[in-house]
């Protein structure tokens, strides 16, 4: 089997392992989503922070092990905003992101499996379509390159994932102390 196959099959199983973790802690219901957004109930960004620790350090090991090689991409404060406001936008009228969308399709929620999967298949299409408009405007606007948060701070991938890692678990006692 080749190389790039064995990946997609761990990403797969991945992916999988983390659908089920979603729907497990329950970020998968209409209802604690709604709550997210109405800042009554913090089980997303909880466990969306959980992941996004688990992932930097995985990344982070992966990384040293030689695993894998993390390429940097260009960013932009034009990306950075329409990309907040599709995402937004969709989140509100929907009510799932597309990780929690992808675990409500895999429950059987029909409201995920018909608005949410027509919703991006439609949103794919509109910025098909607007994309060359927007790739030499809008897109481009605020650019500041391919830098990572490493080179900015002038610090090591393992400083900066240590830093987050704390920097994040402190936001998680705090949601938690305060909510």
């Amino acid at each position: 089997m080749k190389k790039q196959n064995i990946q997609l099959l761990w990403g797969l199983l991945f992916g999988i392992v983390f659908g089920f973790l979603l729907q497990k802690g329950g970020v998968t219901k209409y209802d604690v989503i709604i709550g997210q957004l109405l800042l009554t109930d913090f089980t997303v960004v909880k466990i969306m922070l959980s992941a996004v620790i688990t992932g930097m350090i995985g990344l982070q090991i992966m990384q040293h092990l030689g695993w894998i090689q993390l390429p940097s991409y260009a960013g932009s404060w034009g990306k950075n905003a329409i990309g907040g406001i599709i995402f937004g936008f969709g989140f509100a009228l929907l009510g799932y992101c597309p990780g929690t969308l992808a675990g409500a399709v895999g429950n059987g929620f029909l409201d995920a499996a018909t608005a949410g999967l027509s919703g991006i298949l439609v949103g794919s299409g509109l910025l098909a379509i607007v994309y060359p408009r927007l790739k030499e405007g809008i897109l481009v606007k605020g650019s500041f390159g391919n830098m990572t948060l490493p080179q900015l701070f002038k610090i090591s991938n393992l400083s900066t994932t240590i830093i987050l890692t704390i920097a994040l678990v402190f936001i998680l006692y705090l949601i938690e102390k305060l909510g």
